[in-house]
């Protein structure tokens, strides 16, 4: 990704089996309003098809996926 997003609030969930990943983003967005970005780090797979699945039927919004060398770097805008 050539530009960098901004995120408001991070949750480092590296190391988290699943579904922790996503019960810690999940989490992470109730208590913030609405328009907040959330970077998740995760490096557990099953993150990169459990989040976009997950913010589909919340209606939330993943704005982009970043792979690092150990993790994944997933921002998500609450809506």
């Amino acid at each position: 990704m050539s530009e960098t997003l901004d995120a408001d609030r991070t949750v480092d969930a590296r190391g988290a089996a699943c579904p922790g990943p996503l019960m810690d983003l999940i989490g992470a967005v109730r208590d913030v309003d609405s328009g907040t970005v959330i970077r998740l780090l995760s490096d557990n797979d099953q993150s990169l098809t459990d989040v976009p699945e997950w913010a589909d039927e919340s209606g939330n919004e993943v704005l982009a996926t970043e792979e690092t060398d150990d993790y994944y770097e997933i921002y998500v805008e609450t809506k």
